[in-house]
């Protein structure tokens, strides 16, 4: 088992209003360096310059990218006019391991059969494309898609079953610890990497710190699992930068907790 297995971060979107700069200064600030940066303000798709500087910036403070968070939508987006091909180029310029889309653009009880398999379809188009540059997809694991239940996550698995095709997984919003714990088991053999936020048992943003137990589940359950997970903090308590930092100091303590455990 190698020393770190559960790696702490960021998703830029939770600070839309600040530049990438005033982010990595952040990050640096939280001891969290790595960062999923985001399609639609900080890294916009097929802004190679953006994105190469963003890349620069990051290489020069040591902070990984881990993920590029596009807002492609599978079976939607290249119909409305944004090529994968322009997700995927800014992807390789980051150096950004895997791609996030979203699956579809409605929940599971409300997409057809046809629109399902055209959302398969699509899938396995980008995987491929992606692939081709060593790059994998990974699924937002979110309400309004085809990742809404257990259930439709595994059939959208099984029917992508893609070598360069994962999921990322994050506690669904009104979930009990014991049903995003399962929920989490689902998906491991597929893992990307996770999204952390407390938003329970309301449907809003909390310090993370209140969330230990469950989140100290969650973690344990992924560090046994797979070799290396970027857990990467997202929806900070009023877009806070000073709540990012004591929530980026709650989920390093955390991790450590786990990781001693893993020694022991």
């Amino acid at each position: 088992m190698p020393p770190t297995v559960l790696l702490p971060g960021l998703v830029s979107i939770t600070f839309r209003q600040l530049t990438p700069r005033e982010i990595v200064e952040l990050l640096l600030k939280a001891g969290t360096p790595a960062i999923e940066w985001g399609g639609d303000i900080h890294a916009p798709h097929g802004d190679l310059v953006r994105a190469q500087e963003l890349r620069t910036m990051c290489d020069s403070e040591g902070i990984a990218i881990p993920a590029y968070g596009s807002y492609y939508r599978i079976g939607q987006s290249e119909k409305a006019g944004l090529a994968f091909n322009q997700v995927l180029d800014s992807a390789e310029i980051l150096g950004a391991p895997v791609i996030r889309v979203w699956a579809g653009a409605k929940g599971s009880a409300e997409t057809s059969e046809s629109e399902r398999f055209d959302i398969v379809e699509d899938a396995m188009r980008i995987a491929d494309l992606a692939q081709a540059r060593n790059i994998k997809i990974g699924y937002e694991y979110h309400g309004g898609t085809l990742t809404d239940t257990p259930e439709s996550t595994a059939q959208l698995l099984a029917d992508t079953g893609h070598p360069a095709i994962e999921t990322l997984w994050q506690p669904a919003v009104g979930r009990t610890a014991d049903q995003a714990e399962h929920e989490l088991a689902q998906v491991l053999h597929r893992l990307s990497h996770i999204h952390v936020f407390h938003w329970f048992p309301r449907a809003e943003r909390q310090p993370l710190a209140d969330g230990r137990d469950r989140w100290m589940r969650y973690l344990t359950m992924a560090s046994r699992h797979k070799e290396l997970v970027y857990c990467l903090i997202e929806f900070v308590q009023n877009a806070e930068p000073n709540q990012f930092l004591a929530d980026a100091a709650a989920l390093k303590e955390w991790i450590a907790e786990v990781e001693s455990k893993l020694l022991e």
